[in-house]
Formats: C-alpha cells, sequence, structure tokens
C-alpha cells in the first residue's frame, strides 16, 4: 500500500470514527497497518488507534499500540514523532495508573526541547504529568503542572487543551474539598464547549458535565448532580466510553449513597466496579470500595465495611495513592471508635496524622488541616495553598511553606 493510498484508508477510518462505527473505523486502520510500507503513515494509524482505544477504556491495547509506535517513531528519525510517541506511552501509563512512568515518560518528552511539535505538545504532556502527580496526591506538584498546561493552553490559544485542563482541576479542588473551585473549573470547560466545541468531539461536553456532576454531589446539590450526571452518561452510552460510563456509574452511586438510598446505591457501584476491573482502572475502583464501605457504615455492617476498607487499602497502597490510605484510615478510625477497639484505633489515628503530614494537607499559617471539610483555598505562585480567610487576614511576603523547607539545620 502506497502513501497517498495509505492516506485515503486513514481518512476513510476517521469518517467512519466520527460517524460512531468504531469497530469499522478499528478494521481500516488495522488494514493500513499490516499492508503500509510508508512509515509516516504507518505512525500517524497508529496515533488513531492509541486515540480510539483510549476512549473505548481499552488501556492495555493502548499502550500495545503505544510500543508500536514509539518503534515505527525511532525508524524515522524525527524527534517530532518521537516525542509526540513518548506523550502516547506517558498517556497509556496513566490510563493505567502507572503514575511512576507516567512522570518519567512526560520528563523525556520534556526533555526533548527545540523542535516546534514537541513544543506544541508541552502543554499535553504537562496535563498528563498533573494527572499522575494527582494519582499520586502530590498535590502541589499537580498543581504546578496543571498551571503549566493552562498556560501553554492560553499562549496557543488552543480551547480544547484549556477545556480538558479546567476538568482536571475540576477533579483537584474536589479532593482537596474547595466545592466552590470544584464547580467553577467544569463550569468553565462547559463554556469552552459552547463558545468553541461546535467542530469538537462530543466527549469535552460529556467530561464536563461529569465533573459539573461530582461538584454538586459533594455540595450537596443533589438534583443538580443528576442532571448533569444524566447528561454525560447519555453522551457515554452513545458513543460506547466504558471509562465514562464506569465514571458516571460511581457519580448515580453516590447522590443515591448521599440521600441515604443504600439500596439504590449498592447496583450502581458494583456496576462501576465492573467496568472498572474491566479497564483497569485502579484509581477508580478504590473511589468505588469507599463509596461502598460508607454505605455499609449507614447500614451499620461494620465488618463488611472493613472487607471493603481492606480490599481498598491494598490497591491504594500498590497505585501510591495517599489520599486514599488517608480517607480508609479516617474511615476506620471512625469504625473501631463504634466497636471500642482501642488499640486499633490509636493505630489509624496515627497513621492518618502521618498521611496529613507526608501530603502536607494543612494550612501553612493556621495549622489546621486541609481537605478534612469544604473550604475556600487560595494557591501561592510557588502552587502552596492555603485557606483564603488566613492569606487574606494574615497577608504573605512570601509562602511560609517555602520558607520551612528552605531552613537548613545549623553545625551542632
Amino acid at each position: 500500500m502506497g502513501q497517498d493510498q495509505t492516506k485515503q484508508q486513514i481518512e476513510k477510518g476517521l469518517h467512519l470514527y466520527q460517524s460512531n462505527q468504531t469497530e469499522k473505523a478499528l478494521q481500516v486502520w488495522m488494514r493500513v497497518l499490516e499492508k503500509s510500507a510508508d512509515p509516516a503513515g504507518r505512525f500517524r494509524v497508529l496515533g488513531c488507534l492509541i486515540t480510539a482505544h483510549a476512549e473505548m477504556g481499552r488501556y492495555k491495547d493502548m499502550l500495545k499500540f503505544a510500543v508500536v509506535q514509539i518503534d515505527t517513531a525511532r525508524e524515522l528519525e524525527d524527534p517530532d514523532y518521537l516525542t509526540e510517541s513518548y506523550l502516547n506511552l506517558a498517556r497509556s501509563n496513566e490510563k493505567l495508573c502507572e503514575f511512576q512512568k507516567t512522570i518519567s515518560y512526560c520528563k523525556t518528552c520534556l526533555n526533548m526541547q527545540g523542535t516546534t511539535v514537541s513544543l506544541q505538545l508541552n502543554g499535553q504532556v504537562s496535563l498528563s504529568m498533573g494527572n499522575a502527580f494527582l494519582g499520586l496526591s502530590t498535590f502541589q506538584k499537580a498543581l504546578e503542572c496543571f498551571e503549566k498546561a493552562l498556560r501553554y493552553a492560553h499562549n496557543n490559544d488552543d480551547k480544547m487543551l484549556e477545556c480538558r485542563v479546567c476538568c482536571s482541576l475540576g477533579n483537584f479542588y474536589a479532593q482537596i474539598k474547595d466545592y466552590e473551585k470544584a464547580l467553577f473549573f467544569p463550569c468553565k470547560a462547559a463554556e469552552l464547549v459552547n463558545d468553541y466545541g461546535k467542530g469538537w468531539s462530543l466527549k469535552y461536553h460529556a467530561m464536563s458535565q461529569y465533573h459539573m456532576a461530582v461538584a454538586y454531589q459533594k455540595l450537596g446539590r443533589l438534583a443538580d448532580a443528576m442532571d448533569r450526571c444524566e447528561e454525560s452518561m447519555k453522551i457515554a452510552l452513545q458513543h460506547g466510553d466504558r471509562p465514562l460510563q464506569a465514571l458516571c456509574l460511581l457519580c448515580f452511586a453516590d447522590i443515591h449513597r448521599s440521600r441515604k438510598d443504600v439500596q439504590t446505591a449498592f447496583p450502581r457501584y458494583d456496576s462501576s466496579m465492573s467496568i472498572m476491573t474491566e479497564i483497569g482502572n485502579r484509581l477508580g475502583l478504590v473511589q468505588v470500595l469507599i463509596g461502598v464501605t460508607k454505605c455499609w457504615m449507614i447500614q451499620k455492617e461494620l465488618d463488611k465495611a472493613l472487607e471493603s476498607i481492606e480490599k481498598a487499602h491494598e490497591l491504594a497502597e500498590g497505585l501510591g495513592n495517599k489520599l486514599g490510605l488517608l480517607k480508609l484510615h479516617c474511615l476506620c478510625e471512625r469504625i473501631y471508635r463504634t466497636k471500642g477497639q482501642q488499640q486499633e484505633l490509636r493505630d489509624h489515628v496515627v497513621k492518618f496524622h502521618e498521611c496529613v503530614e507526608e501530603m502536607e494537607l494543612y494550612c501553612g499559617m493556621c495549622g489546621e488541616s486541609i481537605g478534612e471539610k469544604n473550604n475556600q483555598l487560595q494557591a501561592l505562585p510557588c502552587s502552596h495553598f492555603f485557606h483564603l480567610k488566613c492569606l487574606q487576614t494574615n497577608g504573605t511576603r512570601g509562602c511560609p511553606n517555602c520558607r520551612r523547607l528552605s531552613v537548613k539545620p545549623g553545625y551542632v
């Protein structure tokens, strides 16, 4: 298959894919991969296969094609192709919750400076790296990366990237419980979709609606949460977007749990868990198991709650997700307090405080914890964040956290 024919077949596959005929598109692209003698065409078709498998939640296949694409890029001996293929490798690992590998591949991308394409991709690299740091609960570095990605989006007038970064920032602030910002950023993403997204994939609309639903659920605005989540789920079902279906089912379950409707929540958690397991989203599984634990606690089934915690703890520890571990220690503390088991209670209190220290989840001004309850937060330029009221009350001539880190012990 020659260069022109390769190009025609790739376009045919794209047309089928955009018309929601995904399996037919995959067949066309796989034929190109088998028959084309044009390395640049093969590189492009591998990019199409990587994107399609990512959106379907077939992350292991996504990774397999990303590895083949690296070999093709090396064959082409072009740094632009190599940068793009390393970004795809980083993204594949991010989806499979291999966060340390993601960070490593992102750093490789950023070291390949000087090419036009690599400069255009830096925003996407920063976003992927930010998502990986967030998966590890390294909040300061995550925020740093998201802000870099946002700067690249603004500098390049890349509205799609800005939309994706806003959704990640919504997720970031939902995790540290500044629910006002957790809602603000996906609302901003939804505005971008309305203003610029006529030719975009519907997934951008669905993504913003899902993150709005999460924020509304956290704020207790459950009817709004249900509306947004239904909108997102409708698109996810139309497009066979399994990862988003799993997240929407988790959100539906959390909404029902917030209403104390445990009997409706449990089947939603089960369905979400089934898809999360199928696609390999282990971080999502931790979130599902935390929701299931809270349902068992509502029903006062404390031993069943502890069984769910044990499964979630193993996953969170394997991922290096410190926030998940902190939440699990907090739940154990409540359970053992109810059971009157003092030794176990003390163990989890100690581990809980170790997690808080490790993640620096406290305000460097008042010393109180961050992420315990809904609070307005403000980040300084160094990406350390504080209670907004503390900054307004005390002001700052620099970051107290950075000052503390720069103090070195004197000679004894």
